[in-house]
């Protein structure tokens, strides 16, 4: 009797890397001509995953948000994990917005995998959500491989990682 063979489908952000890529982001913005003399600031909370963009109007914002997002995609970590709220009127007239790192796959998410792994024609595969992860079962390798191609052609919203593989 084969052996069920499994991968998890995660979607997780490395904090130690978005703090350094924020650290690099704040050298930058002290740096920056256009940025002299303005209120412009980024803070981030690592236990809510959440960053917080100050700047002095819309215009910088959107400068500060390419600064921060350009950082982010060379330490090798996935914006599409992240969600920009809209911008805010603040204090002393500057503008804030609030991004949201989103730890996890989202159960909407789960479940819209699930329905495309059903619908894409792989008859022997399984996937199961478990909590902010799924796993993927099939008793061939080959269809389990065949998975994550399909799987890795879709867009789902947040960047998958396949892991936990077990043949």
């Amino acid at each position: 009797m084969a052996s069920a063979c499994s991968f998890d489908i995660t979607s997780n952000v490395d904090l130690q890397e978005v703090d350094n890529a924020l650290n690099q982001a704040r050298k930058e913005l002290a740096q920056r001509y256009d940025f002299k003399g303005s209120k412009a600031s980024i803070e981030f909370d690592a236990k809510e995953s959440k960053m917080t963009l100050v700047a002095d109007d819309n215009f910088k914002l959107t400068a500060l948000w390419e600064i921060v997002q350009t950082r982010l995609v060379r330490r090798n970590v996935p914006t599409q994990n992240l969600t920009r709220g809209t911008a805010i009127p603040a204090a002393n007239s500057t503008v804030r917005q609030e991004v949201t790192l989103q730890q996890g796959v989202s159960s909407d998410a789960a479940r819209e995998i699930v329905k495309f792994l059903k619908e894409s024609g792989l008859k022997k595969v399984q996937a199961s959500i478990q909590g902010d992860q799924l796993r993927v079962t099939s008793n061939s390798k080959d269809d389990l491989q065949e998975a994550m191609r399909v799987l890795r052609g879709k867009e789902f919203g947040v960047a998958l990682q396949f892991g936990n593989y077990r043949g």
